[in-house]
C-alpha cells in the first residue's frame, strides 16, 4: 500500500457536490492498494500513521502525533498513486488492484485506522468520481509504502 499523508487544519471530500466526509484539524490520508497488498501491509501503515509524529509541540517541533493531538482523519482511496510512468506519457495502473480486492482491503485498512486510533474515521466513497479540498498545514505531506516500511 501506498499513502500520502497531509496534515491538515481542515480537509473535506466531495461527491457530486455534496460533502460526504470531512475533517478538522489532522490527516488526509490518500490511499492506493496494489494487486500484492495484504491486510499486514495495511495493519503496518495504520500503527505508523496514527503514531507518526508529525504535530508540533509547544516548542513547535514535530514532536506530537495524532493520538496526542486527538486530531481526525479522513480517508480517501486513490489508486492513481500507483501509476506507472515509465512507458510513454500515459500513465499505466497496471499495479493497481482491481476494486474485488481493493475495497475490501481499503474497508479493513479504514477499521485498522479506527480501532488505532479510538475514534471515527471519515471516508470518500470507493470508485467515485470525489473533489477533495484541503487546507495542508505546515506544509506538511509525506509519502509512505509499506513495500519499502519508509
Amino acid at each position: 500500500m501506498r499513502v500520502v499523508i497531509q496534515r491538515v487544519s481542515s480537509a473535506s471530500v466531495s461527491v457530486n457536490k455534496k460533502v460526504i466526509g470531512s475533517c478538522a484539524n489532522g490527516l488526509l490520508i490518500l490511499a492506493g492498494i496494489e494487486d500484492l497488498d495484504t491486510e499486514e501491509d495495511a495493519a503496518w501503515l495504520s500503527a505508523k500513521i496514527v503514531n507518526l509524529r508529525i504535530f508540533n509541540d509547544a516548542e513547535e517541533k514535530m514532536n506530537l502525533s495524532l493520538k496526542d493531538v486527538n486530531g481526525e482523519m479522513l480517508v480517501v482511496s486513490q489508486f492513481t498513486l500507483h501509476a506507472s510512468t515509465k512507458k510513454g506519457n500515459r500513465p499505466s495502473y497496471i499495479l493497481a488492484a482491481r476494486p474485488e480486492k481493493a475495497l475490501p482491503l481499503f474497508n479493513a485498512f479504514v477499521e485498522m485506522l479506527k480501532k488505532e486510533s479510538g475514534w471515527p474515521v471519515a471516508t470518500g466513497e470507493f470508485g467515485a468520481h470525489m473533489e477533495v479540498s484541503l487546507v495542508n498545514d505546515g506544509p506538511v505531506t509525506i509519502i509512505i509504502d509499506s513495500k519499502n516500511k519508509e
